[in-house]
């Protein structure tokens, strides 16, 4: 089967690092043209490190070249926030299949441009929420939706971390929504994921002990549905980093935790449930389940933007959720009041 010809435009989001080495892993599926060094264009807020050593032996490109490329078919979407829907919008505009990183932008209108462009172009189109490949979380979201657990009323989730120091800081004040615009998106995408549209969304946009209020790195979002209550965590002062990122889900009929939520050491993660009465396959009472270590966060995700190129499957993320996850996103950020 032909390889998919993709470049990558940009190298300064966040995840620009981690899409790349994934790509290069999967070369018997994606030919990698080229990638555009967005430094020379872009002048919205980035931070990221190495911005060289993941690009070596590739051919650099200006985004013209790369829009003119013979046999170009994809693209993954990396420049910097702010930058991801204009860029993404001119790779609609050719014709090209894209992975976009997150989030979707300050602007939900011009989100819902791209995303409606896409649709009438039948143009496939990944949002990089990095949870969708993790298979804890997708066990989540089934058992969510065929209340293994019951009824879902609670679920409690952090994005917290202490890396990138003051810089990072910096950074966050960059924008008004914070890090629950920057990083509590890929826990509303699992969300709305598995319980849909909520009744309500409200913001608390506080700063981290130390620091002015402009630099809302200590935030919290409250998503309500019937009967549940979702509070949505994100701080970047969290000495436990990464490793202190947690689940906790509980339903008319048991719980489900997990913590850390992904690792990439070789070791599996570890989730506990804890069931009331039998469901499903699982007798009542605890068991802890252990999900295969993932080779990489993006993996999973690529292999799948590739079927959906192929017309091997259909989208499993459907436009419309997109931009639901957007629309909750901008609400737990502050830029818009829920309606």
């Amino acid at each position: 089967m032909d390889r998919i010809r993709i470049a990558q435009i940009g190298i300064t989001h966040e995840h620009a690092n981690g899409k790349m080495y994934s790509l290069r892993k999967l070369s018997e599926v994606f030919d990698i043209v080229g990638y555009v060094d967005d430094r020379e264009f872009s002048k919205s807020p980035r931070f990221g490190n190495d911005f060289v050593k993941p690009y070596e032996g590739l051919r650099k490109l200006t985004l013209d070249e790369a829009f003119n490329m013979p046999g170009l078919q994809a693209v993954t979407v990396e420049v910097p926030n702010n930058d991801l829907v204009p860029v993404a919008l001119r790779c609609m505009e050719r014709g090209l299949a894209m992975h976009m990183d997150k989030p979707g932008g300050e602007d939900l209108a011009l989100y819902k441009t791209l995303l409606d462009g896409c649709k009438e172009r039948n143009l496939p189109f990944q949002m990089g929420f990095m949870f969708r490949g993790n298979p804890a979380f997708q066990f989540c979201i089934a058992a969510i939706r065929n209340k293994l657990i019951g009824e879902v009323f609670e679920l409690e989730a952090d994005m917290n971390h202490c890396y990138g120091g003051e810089p990072y800081q910096e950074y966050i004040g960059k924008f008004a929504g914070g890090i629950m615009y920057n990083l509590g998106c890929h826990l509303i995408d699992f969300v709305v994921s598995a319980l849909g549209r909520p009744e309500n969304v409200t913001p608390f946009l506080k700063s981290a002990p130390g620091y002015p209020a402009s630099i809302r790195n200590n935030c919290m979002a409250v998503l309500e549905y019937p009967h549940a209550i979702v509070t949505l965590r994100s701080c970047s002062k969290d000495i436990a980093n990464t490793d202190g990122r947690r689940m906790k889900i509980v339903g008319a009929n048991g719980s489900i935790a997990f913590n850390p939520l992904e690792r990439f050491d070789g070791k599996p993660v570890e989730l506990s449930l804890n069931l009331a009465a039998a469901a499903g396959e699982f007798p009542a009472g605890k068991h802890t389940l252990r999900f295969p270590p993932q080779a990489d966060r993006y993996e999973a995700q690529l292999l799948e933007l590739a079927r959906i190129i192929r017309g091997e499957i259909e989208n499993p993320y459907s436009y419309e959720h997109d931009y639901l996850v957007h629309e909750v996103t901008l609400a737990a950020a502050g830029y818009n009041r829920w309606r």
